[in-house]
């Protein structure tokens, strides 16, 4: 509060000023100004020079911060042996500001090569759009960035935002397991989606690694089976699964058609589809391994229970309704044996009248069929399995062969490790583990309990039936190795018509499922080809054969014991030198003949700008070994698939 004397003083203080006249009274107010004047130039001036300065000292020609010095990384998805699947890299998302365009034509044709879209599509993208600010491409690779810095001087108006991305070394396998990420580097799809809140950083904290049961090598070989099956057969899709039924462990989960988790936006809905956990669909004959093995398990029949086949089932209903189910061959008295071994419709719908639709149903939905198998990965099926009170006189003797059900290709391998493992049941897992970013607290992920389906005396059985399916009278000889024991059925399934309802008379399953060795089983195969359209659809003729080419060459990589390739044992060790990434310090150095596995750490240095093309060993690199290394220098590497030291 101001005092009576000072609002005096302030008075006579202005009246002074008045009586001065008009020239005295300028003078003040035209110092400060001046002042005002100089002081606001020199805050100007401190401003561009400090933005100069962090601009200089700034390693993006765009004066845009590089992110990932001092930011959070997404965590890496790895294979069971800790080969990298996913990783965190450096990307660009390349954009223009229209004002700052000198000459659009100029430089769409400089872009174009860049960028890889023709110079018309950008020439009218930027000319069109309603904004003046416009992303010509995002999520481009440090090769393109390098090339746009080199020429960002005479791009007027061109940016590059710095972001991170995320590289997929591996490419197109195991791409619908592990999903992909968006523009915002988060999870979209497969795994990357699922656990999200585990491979997402958490503040200053970089995201866990997750690690796959999935092995890279076993894979491959069923990736490229897959692919091969497809083609021959000119199928829709083809599924191909191996699985430890010892553990539950996925080994590898090949889905044809594929998509580049790279390249998104070249691939479409089908191709990104994980088929064997989303997809629901009618098993076929395979699944009376499961529905014989649960009757048989129940005391209802045994080994020596026989029925007749001459060629369908039959039967009338108390109204009247008569049922008829047709086989594909007419085969006399069948025992379960027989019934496996022929794949006999009319003998297991027969053995399905021995039990109540209440008891049946509850013997099936204890295999899992049903219900979710809880892998972790998103939009699992249960598949379609209805309740009894819904079901129609059919029902019981159709599910019993496969049809009137509809299941996933997890589902099949989680009931076949019953089977496999003497009745007790082990859920399938996709994921192995979850470790921190710096490695010291480990979790194991783990799927549903273990719990016992069948007794030990009835899924030996029931492998002992299988094993005769590969004998010259069984629909699955063609699946036979020769040296080694195999517990194998095969399947053909009608698929629905959407349209009509009814199934359709062009379009089926061909399935083959196979557990090796017979007598303890370490290894599940499970094939299916959606909709053959070669010579023949029947899985006996097209599945079989494939499921033994994926056993001749899993069998001696997974080191299971055969004829030709026994196991020896010893007590004695061997030491397997570690592999050493190469140094990089100040010039690049001698790249060649490293392999792709041993030169993917340098893939996690900020340093580095490596671009790595194809598989195997490097052949030819560039700049040359010896040249002096910059900020702005991108290590080219080209790799062989062959054994390049051998070529060498």
């Amino acid at each position: 509060m101001v005092s009576p004397n000072r609002k005096g003083k302030d008075r006579g203080f202005q009246s002074h000023q008045k009586g001065e006249g008009k020239s005295s009274g300028k003078v003040p107010h035209l110092k400060l100004r001046t002042l005002f004047f100089f002081v606001l130039i020199g805050a100007i001036t401190f401003t561009v020079l400090l933005c100069y300065g962090l601009i200089m000292l700034n390693p993006s020609p765009t004066g845009i911060p590089l992110p990932g010095k001092n930011l959070a990384e997404r965590g890496p998805i790895l294979d069971r042996n800790g080969r990298i699947l996913a990783i965190q890299t450096r990307l660009g998302n390349i954009s223009v500001w229209r004002p700052e365009i000198n000459d659009l034509e100029t430089l769409s044709r400089e872009l174009a090569p860049i960028l890889d879209i023709s110079a018309t599509e950008i020439k009218n993208r930027i000319s069109s759009s309603p904004s003046d600010f416009i992303y010509l491409k995002k999520q481009v690779n440090q090769s393109t960035i390098n090339k746009i810095e080199v020429q960002i001087g005479r791009l007027r108006g061109v940016s590059i935002e710095p972001i991170m991305g995320r590289i997929y070394p591996e490419r197109n396998l195991a791409s619908q397991i592990i999903g992909f990420v968006g523009d915002e580097n988060n999870g979209l799809e497969g795994i990357e989606y699922a656990f999200e809140s585990d491979l997402a950083p958490q503040g200053e904290q970089n995201g866990k690694q997750v690690f796959l049961t999935i092995d890279a090598n076993v894979q491959h070989i069923l990736e490229d089976i897959a692919e091969r099956t497809l083609i021959e057969n000119k199928a829709e899709a083809v599924m191909l699964l191996a699985m430890d039924p010892r553990s539950g462990d996925i080994l590898g989960s090949a889905s044809v058609p594929g998509f580049d988790p790279n390249d998104i936006r070249s691939s479409d809905e089908l191709s990104r589809m994980n088929r064997p956990t989303i997809w629901a669909y009618e098993p076929g004959s395979v699944f009376k391994i499961f529905s014989l093995s649960a009757l048989m398990d129940s005391g209802i029949i045994g080994a020596n229970t026989t029925f007749i086949c001459n060629g369908h089932y039959e039967r009338r209903t108390n109204l009247g309704e008569r049922i008829i189910i047709s086989c594909l061959g007419t085969h006399g008295t069948v025992s379960p044996r027989e019934i496996i071994t022929y794949s006999c419709n009319a003998g297991v719908a027969y053995a399905s009248d021995t039990i109540s639709a209440t008891a049946f149903y509850d013997l099936i939905r204890n295999f899992g069929f049903g219900s979710r198998v809880g892998v972790g990965t998103a939009g699992e099926t249960a598949g379609f399995f209805r309740p009894v009170e819904r079901w129609s006189a059919r029902s019981k003797p159709t599910i019993a062969m496969g049809q009137e059900i509809s299941v996933s290709a997890l589902q099949m391998l989680q009931a076949a490790s019953a089977v496999a493992n003497d009745g007790t049941l082990i859920p399938p897992r996709i994921v192995s583990r979850i470790r921190s970013s710096d490695g010291k607290t480990e979790q194991q992920y783990q799927t549903g309990p273990r719990r016992r389906v069948l007794k030990a005396a009835s899924a030996q059985a029931m492998r002992s039936y299988m094993t005769d399916v590969t004998s010259g009278t069984g629909t699955g000889w063609r699946a036979n190795i020769g040296d080694l024991s195999m517990a194998v059925k095969t399947g053909t399934a009608q698929i629905t018509d959407p349209i009509s309802g009814a199934y359709s008379d062009s379009d089926y399953i061909a399935s083959c499922l196979a557990m090796l060795p017979a007598d303890i089983p370490s290894l599940v195969l499970y094939l299916v080809i959606v909709k053959p359209q070669g010579p023949s659809y029947l899985g006996g003729r097209i599945a079989a054969p494939i499921i033994r080419d994926a056993a001749e060459a899993l069998v001696d990589y997974l080191g299971i014991p055969r004829g030709k390739n026994p196991q020896i044992t010893h007590s004695g060790s061997i030491t397997v030198p570690a592999q050493e990434t190469p140094v990089i310090k100040n010039t690049v150095p001698d790249l060649s003949g490293y392999s792709k596995r041993e030169l993917l750490p340098l893939l996690l240095r900020d340093d580095l700008h490596i671009e790595m093309n194809g598989e195997g060993w490097v052949t030819h690199q560039s700049p040359p070994p010896g040249t002096p290394l910059t900020p702005n220098t991108t290590i080219i590497l080209e790799f062989n698939g062959g054994n390049w030291r051998e070529e060498k």
